[in-house]
């Protein structure tokens, strides 16, 4: 009977575990409801994402607006209007101390888009309202405010920033030539870009990561053409190579569009190294490519690289770098880790291969990523 009686106890928790729905973004609002919940060992938070483009990142109370290293993220989720079922996101709780989460989409941390768990009572110092109005102090409009009436006449220089349009995509048609072969293809256009046609001969272009222990690629900002190899050579550190989009510089595709783009994983470099590993790339279409290093805050220190941006248009690689560094890194005006939302598409298609040299073994791979 004993036995059977501690075998019935050692249910009890899972039975009693309670599962909170969160809705984000519910109604258009730039909130979370409820805004915190009060939960233990056991139960679950579903967030649950409505239309438009948000995230769920945790945070910590004293940095509303900043991820906290190794917390939970669940990335850019674009859903579209009266699309049901909508995605969800689940948070499993394993005690009962103060959680802080916030939407990294650009500007609605700012806006008080906050969530807790476990926050202490209305009044006390570490409340809701008061990681709330501590977000909106430090990231939004009641920054903002103190820094206008901060300003003199005599030493403010106005910010006159604009941030660059989103690309536009549209499909066009092409007859391409290539020696005696003559073919009609419909594929996905940007504006300035020039039809797929394959290059003769084939090139190999060498971007080199880190050089000279520099957050920089080199050459940042390359044209290839249809058929071209990109060759990333790494040197010592630990870098990546990270497609991302042009109006999110610093986010992997796949976060912001759900498009899986292609990424080398970090890959350490040791100072004495004599052998560097590479990461090749296939290009198979002209239009844009955009990356960067997902290495702490390489990126906003203006780690990116462009492959045929158009540098006649506004979406140009000095723009691309430019949003990147004020975004996330040195020119940022806040301190939150989301992008805007981009409405552009990846290159048709890429292969892949990288090759790691002087690891234990090696690694050789390829893929072929079919993009929008």
């Amino acid at each position: 009977m004993a036995g059977k009686f501690a075998f019935t106890l050692s249910l009890l928790p899972a039975a009693l575990a309670v599962t909170y729905d969160v809705h984000v973004g519910a109604g258009g609002e730039l909130a979370y409801t409820p805004p915190y919940v009060n939960a233990v060992d056991g139960d679950v938070v579903n967030f649950i994402f409505r239309p438009k483009n948000h995230t769920v990142t945790q945070s910590s109370f004293e940095a509303p607006c900043v991820a906290l290293p190794g917390g939970e993220r669940s990335g850019f989720r674009p859903v579209p209007e009266d699309n049901p079922p909508f995605p969800n996101y689940q948070f499993h709780v394993t005690d009962t101390t103060p959680k802080w989460f916030y939407c990294g989409q650009t500007g609605h941390c700012g806006q008080g888009m906050v969530f807790a768990i476990n926050p202490a009572p209305e009044g006390e110092a570490r409340s809701f309202k008061a990681f709330r109005d501590l977000a909106i102090a430090i990231n939004g409009t009641a920054a903002a405010s103190s820094a206008a009436a901060s300003s003199s006449p005599a030493s403010s220089s106005a910010d006159t920033y604009v941030t660059p349009p989103a690309p536009k995509w549209a499909t066009a048609t092409a007859t391409i030539t290539q020696g005696q072969s003559v073919w009609t293809t419909t594929y996905t256009s940007y504006d300035g870009t020039p039809p797929p046609t394959p290059a003769p001969q084939p090139a190999e272009h060498k971007i080199t990561v880190g050089a000279n222990g520099e957050f920089t690629f080199t050459p940042s900002n390359i044209q290839a053409s249809v058929g071209d190899k990109v060759i990333f050579e790494f040197r010592p550190k630990n870098h990546t190579v990270t497609q991302s989009s042009f109006s999110n510089p610093c986010q992997p595709l796949a976060d912001v569009t759900g498009v899986q783009g292609f990424r080398s994983g970090f890959v350490p470099v040791a100072a004495d190294a004599t052998t560097f590993p590479t990461f090749e790339i296939v290009i198979n279409d002209t239009a844009p490519i955009w990356g960067y290093c997902g290495q702490g805050n390489h990126c906003g220190s203006g780690m990116v690289f462009s492959i045929n941006a158009v540098e006649s248009g506004p979406n140009n690689f000095a723009a691309f770098q430019q949003l990147a560094r004020r975004i996330n890194g040195t020119e940022a005006s806040g301190a939150a880790s989301g992008n805007g939302t981009s409405t552009g598409s990846g290159n048709g298609a890429i292969s892949v291969t990288s090759s790691f040299v002087g690891f234990v073994g090696s690694l050789v791979f390829s893929a072929a990523v079919a993009f929008l």
